[in-house]
């Protein structure tokens, strides 16, 4: 799987979607599935937009109701993130249990489990930086419900090589499989394997039926653990030219909009701080996806350090950014991100917050 940075072919694959399709087909890793969440992920595109360009080619929401509420599932994340901050980075519900290591089994990582299924996606998982959400459930459930690892550092290593890493979506679905964001854990046995990703393995360590989880020992494949030394490889700090007469617009990790305040002239600068990727460390091929999507803006300059390195150094007075849970330590003037609905706040589930978005949408 491709994933061009240049917009003009963001928006052509916006344009071809099969949101019908996806409601069919989802589940299975050929399905018609949109492949936009690297560029929703990065503030490239919004949920709404997608969602209205939809209505621009006469999809009536009633048959792309399964579409329009995959979109409104990253709007749940985030908005868990902002009313729960740095909760979620903790388990959020209930404790996970059992566990036996806070690693990650080594097998895993290396691709060596003997499902071949899972093994063949995570080779192509590092060479893409994607993967089918299916699969991220299978592997969490391998990693968290099988082997046992506590969830937050195998999804901080499905989030280092993720291009739509989305802190919220990840750690909080990595908890959702591992009943510490949900009342019972996620299992995915080999015959569900089998039939999602049309493969026909058998005699594997999930080859058995969905009663004898609870009751499944560690396979000795899943036994070997380690924590991973997951470390951002940003470019070498750059002198910038700033234009002090001029506002200065903020864009980061999560804003990359070409058309955020387009017809303004302005400073703009891609702001990638340190401290931001050694909480939550990125690949390269996340950092070259990122630059490459930046280059969409015009005129912006790359600033490698902190938000207050930046504002003192060059004596920042008007500065504008977008809004989101990492950008509280920001000074400026926040804008508000374009969310599907209107519906803010924490809801406890994401059907109570869905049941709450069906009332905006016109059948």
């Amino acid at each position: 799987m491709y994933f061009p940075t240049e917009f003009d072919e963001i928006l052509d694959r916006i344009a071809t979607i099969d949101p019908v399709g996806y409601g069919k087909s989802r589940n299975y890793i050929d399905g018609a599935v949109s492949y936009l969440s690297p560029y929703i992920s990065r503030g490239v595109i919004s949920t709404k937009f997608v969602y209205q360009e939809l209505l621009k080619r006469n999809f009536h929401p009633s048959t792309i109701l399964k579409f329009i509420q995959e979109l409104a599932w990253r709007d749940y994340w985030q908005q868990v993130w902002i009313a729960k901050g740095d909760a979620i980075n903790q388990d959020i519900k209930h404790t996970q249990t059992p566990v036996v290591t806070n690693g990650i089994s080594r097998n895993l990582a290396n691709a060596n489990t003997g499902i071949i299924a899972i093994d063949n996606s995570i080779e192509q998982f590092y060479k893409t930086g994607y993967l089918h959400n299916h699969l991220r459930m299978y592997m969490a459930s391998i990693a968290c419900n099988i082997g046992q690892n506590h969830w937050k550092h195998p999804a901080k290593w499905m989030y280092y090589h993720l291009l739509d890493a989305d802190w919220a979506s990840n750690a909080l679905s990595w908890q959702w499989v591992a009943g510490a964001n949900s009342n019972k854990k996620y299992y995915a046995n080999q015959e569900n394997i089998n039939t999602f990703c049309y493969s026909d393995q058998t005699g594997t360590f999930l080859d058995v039926s969905y009663d004898d989880f609870e009751n499944l020992t560690i396979p000795t494949v899943l036994l070997p653990s380690e924590t991973l030394e997951l470390k951002t490889p940003l470019p070498a700090p750059k002198p910038i030219r700033i234009n002090k007469e001029l506002p200065t617009l903020i864009y980061n990790f999560y804003n990359l909009d070409p058309n955020w305040k387009k017809e303004q002239t302005a400073n703009r600068v891609l702001l990638l701080a340190p401290s931001h990727f050694e909480d939550y460390p990125v690949s390269q091929n996340t950092i070259n996806f990122i630059i490459g999507l930046s280059k969409n803006i015009e005129n912006i300059q790359l600033f490698v350090g902190e938000f207050d390195a930046l504002k003192t150094t060059y004596d920042l007075e008007s500065i504008y950014y977008k809004e989101h849970p990492l950008n509280k330590h920001y000074q400026g003037i926040e804008t508000q991100r374009d969310w599907l609905f209107s519906v803010k706040g924490y809801s406890p589930s994401f059907f109570s917050f869905w049941k709450k978005c069906k009332k905006e949408i016109t059948f």
